[in-house]
């Protein structure tokens, strides 16, 4: 190098100094800012509560933060729980584009304002390639709140479409060679400032693969963060359905694979969808017969009520024709029977209300938790390894596996809760105590990286 160029170069990295020292005084003096990148869908009440759990946790545990949401998709009235729980979220839309940059002004303004870019729960950790650009573009720090990456279940190279159990997931991601994590994914995982795993399988295979973040630590769903309530519609909705409080479980059932070909609106069909019809074939009724034994087993005991809901949208019309259609005439006059979506402050207002929520989905029963209502999770092999997250936070007799329980079995651990409700919801609050210590340690992550 020449002495002009010398010269030239060493006055640039002066001035580029002397202009970025006041821009961090004066950063110091405003308050940090978070990006959350979340709600990823809305046809799933778990994706919608996701996004109001981080930012309930954020808020409750770094008021001083302001918070920005780049989210995926507002649809079914989420966008409005969001702007009436949260009235000073800023909620900025785009994406990015080939050359690595914001589509929007207003992501952009987005990216340049943030400290840090929090990506919120998720499987297979959504939008990596956004959060890789984002700290490509920006050199700004990049965490993970909550996130699953099962190298296992699933579609594609080297997975197996049938699933399998935790145990024989663990060993088989834990078995698999040094650099099978690649991609967007493996660049940001190295490169993020903090890495939440919301189970522990997922966090031992990071490990197991090197991943260089420093911080790599279980931290469970965002959605265990979830305080939104609507009372007035969820009362309104027991008085009507005659439903009462105590006197009901809720009972909310899935096939392994989310149909979304079929959803609204349709989209044609791909090879991987013929599969995954085959395999939701072959053992749908084979997985509700379980769940139409438990209520059949419950209804006759107790004579509660039983309350058949929605997760997900196809599954209204799944609960009607393949759980409550085939139950017994006398148990089916005490079945309630949810026909329409909803949004999951809705279902916590009911769920709070409910003797046990039992389910084959996996976020219902983190509504019930936080709203300490005792819950089952019935985990098919197919719905990857974030299942393993109920054993991480204690509620390992809550748990089961589908392939290896029935409707007696589920049966006799829901009638110990009938006959102990006030233990079940003890339990429930020991469960809350320990997610909300770790929810403490994810936000004392962001705050560092905020305000690094």
């Amino acid at each position: 190098m020449n002495r002009r160029s010398w010269i030239a170069q060493t006055a640039l990295a002066a001035s580029s100094a002397a202009f970025v020292r006041p821009l961090r005084a004066a950063a110091a003096k405003r308050p940090p800012r978070i990006l959350l990148r979340s709600s990823w869908q809305s046809v799933n009440i778990g994706d919608v509560g996701h996004t109001p759990g981080a930012l309930n946790i954020l808020e409750k545990n770094f008021p001083a933060a302001e918070l920005m949401l780049w989210p995926g998709s507002l649809g079914h009235g989420s966008r409005d729980l969001l702007t009436k729980a949260f009235p000073r979220l800023r909620i900025v839309e785009g994406s990015v584009g080939a050359d690595g940059q914001p589509t929007t002004t207003a992501l952009k303004q987005a990216w340049a304002d943030a400290d840090l870019y929090l990506s919120g729960s998720g499987s297979g950790f959504p939008a990596a390639n956004h959060a890789v650009a984002f700290q490509k573009s920006t050199g700004k720090p990049v965490g993970v709140f909550g996130v699953s990456a099962d190298p296992i279940s699933g579609f594609g190279a080297g997975r197996d479409p049938e699933g399998g159990t935790l145990k024989s997931l663990r060993e088989r991601a834990l078995a698999l060679p040094p650099g099978t994590l690649a991609g967007d994914q493996r660049i940001i995982m190295d490169r993020a400032a903090f890495f939440f795993c919301r189970d522990t399988i997922t966090r031992d295979y990071l490990k197991a693969q090197g991943v260089k973040c420093p911080l790599v630590e279980f931290g469970p769903d965002a959605q265990l963060g979830m305080s939104l309530r609507d009372e007035a519609r969820g009362l309104a909705y027991l008085r009507a359905q005659g439903l009462e409080e105590g006197k009901f479980t809720a009972f909310v059932p899935r096939v392994r694979y989310t149909p979304y070909h079929r959803m609204t609106p349709p989209r044609k069909a791909t090879p991987d969808d013929a599969k995954k019809d085959a395999i939701n074939d072959r053992t749908t009724e084979r997985d509700l017969a379980k769940l139409r034994d438990l209520i059949v087993a419950y209804v006759r005991a107790t004579g509660h009520r039983a309350f058949v809901c929605p997760e997900m949208t196809y599954q209204i019309e799944l609960a009607r024709d393949s759980v409550i259609a085939p139950l017994p005439a006398d148990v089916k006059k005490n079945v309630v029977w949810r026909d329409t979506y909803w949004m999951p402050d809705e279902a916590a207002s009911i769920y709070a209300r409910a003797l046990a929520v039992v389910s084959i989905e996996c976020h219902s029963p983190l509504i019930a938790l936080h709203v300490g209502t005792p819950t089952f999770y019935v985990r098919q092999p197919t719905d990857t390894c974030k299942g393993q997250m109920y054993r991480d936070i204690g509620a390992d007799d809550w748990f089961f596996e589908i392939d290896e329980t029935d409707g007696a079995q589920l049966w006799s651990r829901l009638a110990a809760i009938h006959r102990n409700p006030a233990a079940a919801r003890a339990k429930v609050k020991s469960i809350m105590a320990s997610v909300e210590q770790h929810q403490r340690r994810m936000v004392d992550a962001v705050k560092t990286a905020a305000r690094a």
